[in-house]
């Protein structure tokens, strides 16, 4: 099966969610799939080492105990400052390198059906000083799914993104919609995705509503998931 590269049209819009949702939706269905956050800036220090928050969500969501191994290839970079991950690298010394991340990628791919890699950022947020995410996206070369808001604004940066992707020769597999503030539907995020299925010329995998009781009852916020997310049956010809 694909592995697949979760991308968004700007920071905070829902990957993490998102690639929760679609991993625990895998492993749910006997798929051996796994996720990584290559670079993640907004590092949490825990008993004196760095770790993913990131990356914590998705195992949580799927209720997967990675080995010590896979813990440090799914998130081979970590950065405390919550800050681009160019400037995070600058503050530390150590820049992300994209070879280093497709060998974690390889080794991960090695052992698992496949791989939900969440970026960092948005497309073009870079990530050193002359490589951006897209780049990495690039070198990864996986079918991208694209996560963007739902309200108003978000036909504009949906296609702006489509067509970055598209121009770097990437394959898209899908557009997420995503709420991310607790409030209703209205009219305009009832419409937007088939302006942009439209005029983007790609799949609408999901249109997801603001899920309220992630915190408090997640079993019940995965299954509301799943029901805004026709796509992966589609995407991952399972059920």
């Amino acid at each position: 099966m694909n592995s697949y590269f979760i991308t968004a049209t700007g920071t905070d819009v829902g990957k993490t969610i998102v690639t929760a949702g679609i991993l625990r939706y895998l492993r749910n269905h006997e798929i051996n799939a796994v996720s990584m956050k290559p670079i993640q800036t907004g590092a949490e220090l825990k008993k004196g080492s760095l770790t993913s928050p990131d990356l914590v969500v998705h195992l949580d969501a799927a209720e997967f105990i990675p080995t010590d191994h896979q813990i440090r290839i799914m998130s081979p970079y970590l950065y405390e400052p919550a800050c681009s991950p160019h400037l995070a690298g600058r503050m530390s010394n150590e820049y992300p390198e994209l070879d280093k991340i497709q060998r974690c990628l390889a080794d991960l791919d090695g052992s698992s059906d496949l791989v939900l890699v969440e970026g960092a950022g948005g497309i073009l947020a870079p990530i050193n000083e002359t490589e951006t995410m897209l780049d990495l996206m690039k070198a990864l070369d996986l079918p991208v799914i694209l996560v963007a808001h739902r309200g108003l604004g978000t036909i504009n940066h949906t296609l702006l993104s489509i067509e970055t992707l598209r121009n770097a020769g990437l394959e898209i597999a899908g557009v997420v919609l995503n709420e991310t503030e607790n409030v209703a539907p209205d009219f305009i995020k009832e419409e937007n995705p088939a302006a942009i299925e439209q005029f983007g010329k790609t799949t609408i995998l999901g249109n997801l509503d603001y899920l309220p009781t992630l915190a408090e009852n997640p079993e019940k916020a995965w299954t509301d998931f799943e029901r805004c997310m026709p796509g992966l049956t589609r995407l991952f010809g399972v059920e």
